[in-house]
């Protein structure tokens, strides 16, 4: 749907709208990858009719929730310290010549320009796949003394682009949306504590706010950031019980403001190179989790943090009374958007008062506010929430603080309902995986002992990606968790000196 100048929605193509007038046709546990596409198609969230894989249209339902998720990790990132900027999508050959690791890990996904207007560039730029090269070419001229840092920056709303074989819209793209911070300290320890925080916005906003639960984890030598000293990453459980990545942070240690230049004066007047970390929340990945965890057979469930509109408003019309329900919706709106609701009113008349319940919970709107004859005659109105369907009829005296309470309510339920994906399962011996394995139970986190987490489990790792598809995620950073002292690795039988956790992946 588009808006029209009076600015209403309206539909752009009859055939499309006629098959969102089917609703969700399909049930989320019997077949979550048809519910997925169908919420995502059906909601206007996206198109991936553009004619190239990987590349889709935003559409304006997906658009107005991701710019209210991207505000929400702004101003986290701004209370923290950081400033924003916006670089280039253009990264010249020569900057990832810089760092091989970094540029062995991104090689196989890079878009390569290599010619304009019809001849053959001197140099061939890479579409940004990620800004570490582009940042740390500019910090080695801004930064200066040590007073300068810690410098901390950031860049929101931009594209990356990446050649991936597989895609899906908010899971895996060839272009999809971005965010990062870079920053720069003076000691290790400092960049260390800054990995914390980065994890504390992922607890603010994704947790706190958008409901999402996770874990957060070291990840081993072989799965760390290319570049990296060491990666943190947040993961989540979708409901076909993979394993979500929505989030990362990275000690990058010196190993990109040595090559980069990247130096300070410090106070003894020596010159020194900066701790380099960068994070990146996973602007799709929350999306996707978003829309999968919350949604329900009837589409959508939105927190009402980044909900389009708090409130949909739907009148109830009988002939000859359609003027006055109109004009009293209108009030009951001025009054809620007075008081700092969003609210929606759709006066179409060409759809029935059912058709449009149907229609704003798929779309995932928290509140509905039925507006009927009989409502207009008592000065009340009837609030519905999208979570649970509860319902009551509420005064117009009453109204703003009872639409304060149901949005708290609706948020909680939600919130409530988000821990039923994540699950946890310990095992001890490959007989007890292979035992999940053939009872298709191989969901959600495994915790078992492992050998170790560095690059000498890899061969243990790549035993289980191979036998079960499982893919070592880590160690949990909550809290330290040690095997006991007879304790085997699950794979070679070594003693274990990790416990890590395993899961299927996207």
């Amino acid at each position: 749907m588009v808006k029209s100048e009076n600015g209403k929605f309206k539909s752009e193509d009859k055939g499309r709208e006629k098959e969102q007038m089917l609703g969700i046709s399909v049930k989320k546990e019997e077949n979550f990858s048809e519910w997925y596409s169908q919420v995502v198609f059906k909601t206007n969230l996206a198109d991936i009719r553009y004619g190239l894989q990987g590349f889709i249209v935003h559409r304006e339902w997906g658009i107005m929730i991701l710019r209210k998720i991207y505000q929400l990790l702004e101003e986290e990132v701004e209370k923290d310290g950081h400033f924003p900027v916006l670089f280039p999508i253009a990264i010249p050959e020569k900057f990832f010549e810089k760092e091989k690791e970094h540029v062995q890990g991104f090689a196989p996904e890079v878009f390569w320009v290599t010619e304009a207007g019809g001849e053959k560039l001197n140099e061939k730029f890479a579409l940004r796949p990620t800004s570490e090269t582009a940042f740390y070419s500019m910090y080695s001229l801004w930064i200066r003394s040590w007073k300068d840092l810690p410098f901390k920056r950031y860049q929101s709303r931009i594209c990356v682009y990446r050649y991936e074989s597989t895609t899906r819209p908010f899971l895996r793209g060839r272009e999809f949306l971005f965010f990062e911070t870079h920053d720069a300290f003076r000691k290790h320890e400092e960049a260390l504590e800054q990995v914390k925080k980065d994890m504390k916005i992922m607890e603010n906003v994704v947790r706190e706010k958008l409901f999402i639960p996770f874990l957060f984890f070291k990840r081993p030598k072989w799965d760390k950031f290319a570049g990296a000293e060491d990666t943190y990453a947040a993961d989540c459980v979708m409901p076909d019980g993979k394993i979500s990545q929505i989030g990362s942070t990275h000690d990058l240690g010196q190993r990109f403001s040595k090559p980069f230049e990247v130096t300070y004066l410090d106070e003894d007047g020596k010159e020194k190179y900066a701790y380099i970390t960068c994070f990146g929340p996973g602007i799709w990945r929350i999306m996707a989790a978003v829309i999968s965890i919350h949604g329900d057979d009837k589409g959508l469930v939105l927190p009402s943090s980044i909900a389009p509109y708090h409130v949909v408003i739907v009148p109830i019309y009988f002939k000859g009374k359609e003027k006055i329900i109109d004009e009293y919706a209108e009030k009951i709106k001025s009054i809620l958007e007075e008081e700092g609701f969003s609210v929606y009113y759709d006066d179409t008349k060409d759809k029935t008062a059912g058709f449009k319940f149907n229609h704003w919970e798929m779309m995932g709107i928290p509140l509905r506010i039925e507006i009927g004859p009989r409502d207009v005659e008592n000065e009340q109105v009837v609030v519905v929430r999208r979570k649970d369907r509860g319902k009551s009829t509420v005064s117009i005296e009453e109204l703003s603080e009872k639409v304060k309470e149901e949005l708290e309510k609706n948020d909680e339920l939600i919130k409530k309902d988000s821990e039923k994906y994540h699950s946890i399962k310990e095992c001890k011996t490959m007989e007890e995986l292979k035992e999940l394995f053939e009872k298709d139970e191989l969901r959600g986190f495994i915790k078992v002992p492992f050998c170790s987490d560095d690059e000498e489990g890899e061969n243990c790792a790549e035993r289980l990606k191979e036998m079960f598809a499982l893919h070592v995620r880590g160690t949990l950073l909550v809290k330290e968790e040690k095997p006991k002292e007879d304790d085997k690795c699950i794979v070679c039988g070594k003693k274990a000196r990790k416990i890590v956790y395993l899961a299927k992946s996207y």
